[in-house]
């Protein structure tokens, strides 16, 4: 066994392909490029272990070109014109198929220059990224390619790949070799939807099994172990914590408690607490707001406290935190008003500041002008009628009261107040 189980057994047909039944279904188009044998450029863009260098293997076959594959981690330009020096000859007959893989390390002008190969016919690229492509390829580059999403593959999908895994390891061994029969499955589910990690855990788990009389046996125990933190995907600045960061945010703003500790727990598991930090902070305003103002002063002790405490015990107070916001009343009043007036000044939309609100100032004569403002507090319920935008804003109303019951209260008060002005 000179090569690790997941090359061994690596499908050699789109049939046998673990998941992405959107790119690879009878009738999807990227299974339709690969049975025509299409001469395309293509960019994957998913999670590792999902097939991204299995299919661009298959399409080699398919196509009748010779595989070139690069890492952009440690590639350079230089790699790229010495794979082009073999194309027409006996080393790549049919043509030259590069896959690179992790094209977001490709800085821009090494991207470009891929454009002139790709242009002229003497490659065939297929290029790979766990990042957003739209982000992190070169536009010109893009333009000349077809982008196909892989997404991570669901247990049930990940499952017949762990059990002929654990066929062929047991078809190698020379002892005979079994497993205690929740094995499969917790790998299956434990694995994240990586393929390749599913395998590894397979192959470790085996080269790790207790000998018990003349029989390798494998335990739930030691596939814990194999697996543990496994299911979790998570790459600091990456997609997939702003995914999680969204999908936090998202939970909080949708009054689900128990989503939004899920996504909490996975930033926890996955050692961030800066991120589920910023995100509870801006909920308290951005979601609850004026609903329940007390949020703010909340949530800002909550996250001191778990930036004091540190893991594990920071769990508790971010708990409650996202337990108070999910389910406190909401209100978008104060993004709006916030977002409405920053519009007037982005359109230029402002005026001078009326004379009465202007700091005092001192003429030229040393003598203080005469402002003309209203000190509400010399007045009856500590207000006075007083315009303070500019002239050219006179009347505009950028708050909108929200229909909780904290804002109506404070509604009533000035309506009252204000004689309905």
């Amino acid at each position: 066994m000179d090569h690790p189980l997941a090359d061994r057994i690596r499908p050699k047909t789109l049939e046998e392909v673990v998941g992405q039944r959107h790119l690879l279904g009878p009738d999807a188009l990227l299974r339709r490029f690969i049975e025509k044998g299409t001469d395309a450029n293509m960019v994957f863009y998913g999670p590792s272990g999902t097939g991204k260098t299995t299919i661009a293997n298959i399409i080699a076959q398919k196509t009748h070109r010779t595989l070139y594959k690069l890492n952009a981690t440690t590639a350079s330009l230089q790699d790229v014109k010495d794979i082009i020096g073999d194309v027409g000859t006996l080393m790549a007959p049919g043509g030259v198929l590069l896959y690179l893989d992790e094209i977001q390390y490709f800085n821009k002008k090494q991207q470009q220059s891929l454009l002139e190969f790709m242009e002229n016919g003497s490659i065939t690229l297929i290029a790979s990224t766990t990042e957003n492509p739209y982000f992190y390829v070169y536009a010109a580059l893009l333009s000349r390619s077809t982008v196909f999403e892989f997404k991570s593959v669901t247990a049930a999908e990940v499952l017949p790949a762990v059990e002929r895994a654990l066929s062929l390891v047991k078809s190698e061994s020379p002892l005979p070799l079994v497993w205690e029969e929740a094995v499969p499955g917790y790998i299956a589910h434990a694995c994240g939807g990586d393929v390749r990690k599913a395998m590894n855990a397979v192959e470790l788990l085996y080269e790790t099994a207790r000998s018990e009389e003349g029989t390798l046996r494998m335990t739930l125990s030691d596939a814990e172990q194999v697996s543990q933190r496994s299911a979790m995907r998570y790459d600091r600045g990456g997609d997939a914590m702003y995914d999680m960061a969204s999908a936090l945010m998202k939970s909080l703003r949708g009054s689900d408690p128990d989503a939004a500790l899920h996504y909490l727990a996975r930033f926890l598991e996955a050692g961030d607490l800066i991120t589920p930090c910023r995100r509870l902070l801006c909920s308290a305003s951005e979601d609850v707001g004026m609903a329940y103002p007390q949020a703010v002063p909340i949530v800002k002790a909550c996250v001191d406290t778990a930036m004091q405490l540190g893991l594990p015990e920071a769990q508790l107070p971010l708990a409650q935190a996202a337990i108070l916001l999910a389910t406190a009343p909401k209100s978008n009043s104060v993004v709006e008003a916030i977002g409405a007036a920053w519009s007037d000044v982005k359109r230029g939309r402002t005026g001078s500041v009326p004379r009465e609100l202007q700091n005092v100032h001192a003429d030229s004569t040393g003598q203080e002008r005469e402002q003309g403002y209203l000190y509400p507090h010399a007045f009856p319920g500590h207000w006075v009628k007083q315009q303070y935008l500019p002239d050219e804003l006179s009347g505009v109303r950028y708050y909108q009261y929200g229909d909780n019951k904290t804002e109506q209260a404070a509604r009533t008060y000035w309506e009252k107040l204000r004689g309905g002005q």
